[in-house]
Parts: C-alpha cells; structure tokens; sequence
C-alpha cells in the first residue's frame, strides 16, 4: 500500500484517469468503494482505491472462490501452462509463485537449482507488455492489479532469493523457514515484510490501512532520480538479491534456521530499517514510471 501511494503521487493526469477506469472493472471494486468516506474528495476517492487496489493479490488468497494449484501443498511452486496463463478475472488461481523470484546463493557450497518460473520477473514483465499493448481492459485491469501488487513485492529483498544450504538443497523459501524468537510464526521473512509497519496486512478496513500506507510515503525521502528511472526488471531483482545476501543474512542471523534474536533498535534492525525505506521509495517511484509511459 505504502509503494501504491508513493507511486499515485507521481501519476500523470492522464494515467490517474486511465487506471481510475481499468480499476472499475475489478470484481471487489465495489467493496473497496463503498469503504471510501463519504466526504471524501474525488482525488482523495481514486487514491484510496487505487492503494486499496494494491493488496488485491493478497486478498485472493482467502477468498474461498480461488485455489492455490501447482505441485506445492501450499501453492508456491508452478506446474505446466495455467501457472503462466495470463486470461484475466476468469483465472481462479491465487498464483501464489507469481508473488517471488527465488534466485538462490548458498555460503557453504552447495548445488545450487533452477529458478522455478513463471515468477515475479517474468510475470511484471508479462503483464507491462499487456499494459503497452491494445489487448482488452478486462486484461488490463487483472494485469494491473497484479503490477500494483508485485513491483512492491519485488523489491522486499527476501522476494527475490532463497539461501540454499548443504542441509537444504531446495532452500529457505526466502527466510520463511529461518525462525525468529518472538511470536511462533515469527520467521525472517515476516520481520522483512513487517519492517514499513504491521498494521497495513490484510485488513478489512481498507481506509485505515490506506491512511497508514499514506503516513509511511509521506515520511520517506524521494528516491534518487537515475535509481528510480532504472526501467529493467531484471535489474530490480538483482538489486533485492544483492540486498538478502549482503544485508539480510547477516549477524545475528546464522548459516541454520535458527531461531535468531534480532534486537529491536540494534545495528542490524537500523540498517533493515534503512533498506526497507529505501527499496519502498524506488518501488513507488518505478511503479508510477511504468504506468505514467507504458499504460496504454
């Protein structure tokens, strides 16, 4: 939400009104609509939507008309040609791979395996293609939905790799299996996803949550102007890759699945803190460049 709202800041006249349209076409529209504050104003109506628009994806995965699919019990993986199918709001996969790229590294020699795709990468650059192209607005619409969901993902650093160790030759599902002490769900990638604030997961009082994504953008310092009109999808991913080994699994964070103890206002929490602010403002500001130049 936070990414959704830096980038609506930086949209055009034009692409405000573009996606304003596409967004109509939606199914939950109507339910992000009527959320909206009746006094709101018509530009304070459009950006609440179109912020409340961003977690759509999310939202999928517990509403009971979609399933999860692939070989993965929990639908991380994808299986054959419907894991890449891209046919709009008639799909009832939550597409749970597309969220992620799992580019691996390993610190103690290990194999390292394939990226499983269709993925995070492949699929953006699917979905600005259609964007750019005269496909129907049905299309359009799922497609950005998804863009407004996985250009934030892609830049959370542990979107974008799986640390694979001689014990774990098939990875740590982005530190989702590297436990944290705290809370028993506590996990390396939850503390990365919750670093911006946890009140803006899956809430059904969408405004609330849109009032804190505003708060967060507003308190982040504009991303540097060649950073942000870096283009190149592959690149965004290199950059989150580059950030989870360099940044990320470092002390106190150990070569096992721990648990670990990451102390609040410590070394390692200013710099994920630091991090996280700064991949935020390039994700909003990158976001609002595709739609504002490719959206057609």
């Amino acid at each position: 939400m936070t990414v959704a709202y830096i980038a609506y800041e930086k949209l055009t006249p034009a692409a405000k009104a573009r996606v304003r349209d596409l967004l109509k076409l939606n199914p939950d529209y109507a339910n992000w609509d009527k959320q909206v504050p009746a006094n709101a104003s018509p530009e304070d109506h459009d950006r609440i939507i179109f912020v409340s628009a961003s977690v759509w994806a999310d939202d999928i995965k517990g509403e009971t008309q979609y399933s999860d699919d692939g070989p993965d019990p929990g639908g991380n993986l994808p299986d054959g040609a419907s894991s890449s199918q891209n046919t709009g709001y008639s799909d009832l996969l939550r597409h749970r791979y597309w969220h992620f790229v799992d580019v691996p590294f390993s610190k103690d020699g290990a194999k390292l395996p394939a990226i499983p795709a269709p993925n995070a990468e492949t699929q953006i650059d699917a979905f600005r293609e259609v964007l750019a192209s005269d496909q129907p607005d049905e299309l359009k619409s799922y497609d950005l939905v998804w863009l407004l969901h996985l250009v934030g993902d892609i830049h959370q650093p542990l979107h974008a790799t799986a640390r694979i160790t001689q014990d774990d030759a098939q990875g740590d599902a982005g530190g989702n299996k590297v436990k944290l002490r705290g809370d028993a769900d506590s996990n390396l990638h939850a503390y990365w996803d919750d670093l911006p604030g946890t009140d803006a997961q899956y809430c059904a009082k969408k405004v609330h949550c849109v009032e804190r994504a505003v708060v967060l953008g507003q308190s982040f310092p504009n991303a540097p102007s060649k950073a942000a009109g870096e283009m190149k999808t592959s690149v965004w991913v290199h950059e989150s890759f580059e950030a989870a080994r360099d940044v990320v699994y470092q002390q106190p964070i150990g070569p096992k699945e721990g648990p670990y103890s990451i102390v609040p206002w410590s070394g390692y929490e200013t710099k994920a803190e630091h991090v996280a602010q700064e991949r935020l403002a390039l994700a909003g500001a990158r976001l609002a460049h595709v739609l504002n130049h490719e959206l057609r």
